[in-house]
């Protein structure tokens, strides 16, 4: 019979659960951090002269598209104003929706994609913003996806931070609408995850390609930048192709970021879990890089966000339920300040380890899907 040393296993539980919980600690305090020198368009930025290019890759959004180009429409303080929109091979009736807006406001233009797949090694976003910028004629292109509702001052305030900030690409983030058990654990994670990991001032100015946060939602790129990185045609294979456009940027010189835009936009991507599930299996796997940077970016979430919440419940000592419970407060705190300050649901946060481990999940699931082949993404398969 081989003896336990309970006592080892006890110190050695304690050593973990502490870690995990001072490193909990750390990241909330670079979150608070971040979010003070976090920019944010301004609410009210001065007119803008230039032609600034609104570009929509749409396939299959008839039942979402209206608001998003009656919002774009609506912009206030651009003189200059193009509005491209892409049917990318939709059978819904998104090219009627458009149709009908086009009818009534000459800014507004509806580009025939067809129905063809993409050209080999494109992948279908990459390959309508491709051609969407190609028909383009404005120094700014502003990308905005389909889903999303923009305020009035939304396009000039985001070119002016743009110009402002002598920036060549700038990423305001919009607030993201999430109802539902899934997408309330899920969703809110994405303003907490780069408000927690990517110093952004040091990403603003840093060339390092590892250092960049986007989210093409709504994204402006000056059109020179644009071309100078050689645009979707540089990154036609990627699947985060908002990153990979940014990290693009950067190895040619440029600079770019992303910002607080939950004053400027509004994007509700998934309608429920089953759709959350498709949309984010998609691309978790391409999100760390490789397997094994997946395993890591898992590894390190689980021993600051899950070890410390179990312990607090589970652990074996008194001192191992203690850190556990700092722990579990430093990351619910965390998600709080970020909630607020990004228009979620501060009560959400509550649950942050279990929206951690529904993450980790889907990172595997991710994985699994990317090996067996079966990875999808509104009808066309992802290689």
């Amino acid at each position: 019979m081989v003896a336990v040393d309970r006592s080892g296993l006890t110190r050695t539980t304690e050593a973990l659960v502490t870690a995990g919980a001072l490193g909990a600690v750390v990241a909330t305090a670079h979150t608070a951090l971040n979010l003070r020198l976090l920019r944010r368009p301004s609410d009210t930025p001065p007119v803008v002269a230039e032609r600034v290019s609104v570009l929509v890759p749409a396939r299959d959004e008839a039942a979402r598209i209206a608001p998003c180009i009656a919002s774009i429409l609506a912009s206030e303080g651009v003189r200059d104003l193009e509005v491209l929109v892409l049917d990318d091979g939709s059978t819904d009736g998104t090219a009627d929706v458009v149709t009908a807006a086009a009818a009534s406001d000459p800014r507004l233009e509806l580009l025939d994609g067809g129905s063809d797949d993409p050209p080999a090694g494109w992948l279908g976003k990459t390959w309508a913003c491709h051609r969407l910028a190609a028909r383009a004629t404005g120094s700014v292109l502003l990308f905005v996806d389909a889903d999303v509702v923009l305020a009035p001052h939304a396009v000039a305030a985001t070119v002016a931070l743009l110009r402002g900030g002598r920036l060549d690409l700038v990423s305001p983030y919009p607030r993201q609408l999430a109802d539902g058990p899934l997408p309330r654990l899920v969703q809110p994670l994405l303003q907490w995850s780069w408000a927690t990991l990517l110093p952004l001032r040091v990403a603003e100015t840093s060339p390092r390609v590892s250092l960049s946060a986007a989210n093409g939602q709504l994204l402006a790129i000056d059109a020179r930048a644009y071309a100078r990185c050689g645009g979707h045609g540089s990154i036609r294979g990627e699947v985060l192709d908002d990153v990979a456009l940014l990290r693009a940027v950067k190895r040619t010189g440029g600079r770019g970021v992303v910002v607080d835009g939950t004053d400027v936009a509004t994007c509700r991507m998934y309608d429920d879990g089953a759709a959350l599930v498709e949309g984010y299996t998609k691309s978790l796997w391409s999100a760390f890089g490789s397997p094994a940077g997946s395993a890591g970016v898992v590894s390190l979430l689980t021993l600051l966000y899950v070890v410390p919440p179990a312990a607090a419940v589970l652990g074996p000592s008194r001192r191992a339920r203690a850190a556990g419970a700092l722990g579990y407060a430093a990351g619910v705190t965390g998600r709080v300040i970020v909630a607020r300050r990004t228009g979620g649901r501060p009560v959400d946060a509550l649950a942050h380890p279990a929206s951690v481990a529904v993450l980790c999940a889907l990172v595997g699931e991710s994985w699994r899907r990317k090996r067996a082949g079966t990875l999808r993404w509104r009808g066309r398969g992802l290689t």
